[in-house]
Order: structure tokens, then sequence, then C-alpha cells
């Protein structure tokens, strides 16, 4: 069984598949509380799922492009039998992750989206380093900026674990509603820095703390 926040269907708002129509599979339960954090409700809200159950609440949207999300998903034992059977079915799977639990059990096939924490979120020294040796070709990092000191630190491990050659791509993003985006783009340009700044796409499309997109 599976403990789902919510199923929905929306417009993906980051990483390289943003703008992309994607359905995401929430899960309850985070054992972070970033300072930033954006979803707070999947932190208890949920009800208990049978694999079979969210794989027909899936297919029902006919969409090729999946996220499994949080809260942590990777928290709940059963997401690698979920991520299997979705990439079993033709999908494109997408798992976005804090960082700190291990990846090593994820299936090859899916795009990881390693959220690596900055001091500003309040979890930097949760950070699961073996997961930065653990990137393959086709997956992402990012980082969260609050600030200038956010911002050196994410350049120190990009430079550190020279994540521009291990991963498909590096993001950079604002504190939504914090840190001027202008601001963040300024110091990317001034480092010349092997990132995309990237806003989170669905915050400007509905207002920020609408659920369900």
């Amino acid at each position: 069984m599976l403990t789902v926040n919510e199923i929905f269907y929306s417009v993906q708002g980051e990483s390289t598949y943003a703008g992309r129509p994607c359905v995401f599979v929430r899960l309850t339960a985070c054992d972070l509380r970033c300072s930033w954090c954006d979803t707070p409700y999947a932190f208890h809200e949920g009800r208990k799922r049978s694999l079979d159950e969210v794989l027909v609440e899936v297919d029902a949207f006919g969409c090729p492009l999946v996220e499994v999300t949080g809260g942590e998903p990777l928290l709940q034992e059963e997401v690698y039998s979920l991520m299997q059977r979705l990439l079993e079915g033709g999908r494109t799977v997408l798992l976005e992750t804090g960082g700190h639990r291990s990846t090593e059990r994820v299936p090859a096939a899916v795009v990881t989206v390693l959220d690596v924490k900055c001091p500003g979120s309040g979890e930097s020294h949760r950070n699961d380093w073996t997961n930065l040796v653990r990137l393959r070709p086709h997956d992402e990092v990012k980082f969260v900026i609050a600030d200038r000191v956010d911002y050196e630190y994410a350049r120190e491990v990009i430079a550190r674990h020279r994540l521009a050659d291990r991963a498909a791509a590096i993001h950079l993003s604002p504190v939504h509603a914090g840190l001027p985006p202008k601001t963040l783009s300024e110091w990317v340009l001034a480092d010349h820095l092997p990132v995309r700044v990237q806003l989170q796409l669905h915050k400007f499309i509905w207002d920020a703390h609408t659920r369900g997109v």
C-alpha cells in the first residue's frame, strides 16, 4: 500500500520537462522541514491506496509523463514498485527527492531530480552526498536559493562534485516571493555558472498557494 496525498494532471513546473503536461503522484510524509517548503500539507494528509488503484488513476489521464513526488517519496517502500510499474507501462518517470534519502534502489530509467539542500533550508546537514556519486547522465540536480550564502554554497558544491559533467542539468531556483529572480540571474551571469535559472512555472500560471497544479 501507498499513502497518497494527491494525484493530479497539470503542467510540469520545474526541471528540463517544464511546460509539458504531466501526471503528478504526490506521496504523503516527509522527514525534512525546509524553511521554504511549499507543500506542508503533504506531511500528514493522505490515504492508503493500493498500487493497482494508483496506476488505474494515473492511466485515466492518458499522459506519457509522470512525476513521483512528495513529501519525500523515498520514505515509502512501495514507491520502487510504483516507479517500475510506470516504466513498464511505457511512461517517462520523474522522481523528485529531497537528496537526504539514498537513491541506490531507484530504477535506472527513472529521471531523478535531486534536490541538494542549501543552508537557508535549515536542512543542509541532511544531504546524502553519496547520491551525487550515483547520478546518471539523464538525472538532474536542483538547488533552491534563498540568499547569497545559499548561492555560494551551491556554486561550491557544483564545482567540487563536477556536476556539470555528471548531470543532464543543474537548476538554481530562487525561493518564490523571496529572492528576486533578477538577482539570482545576475549572480549566475557574473560567475558564468553552467546552470539553468529555474522559476516554478506553475506558480506563475496559477496562484502560488493553489493545490493540484
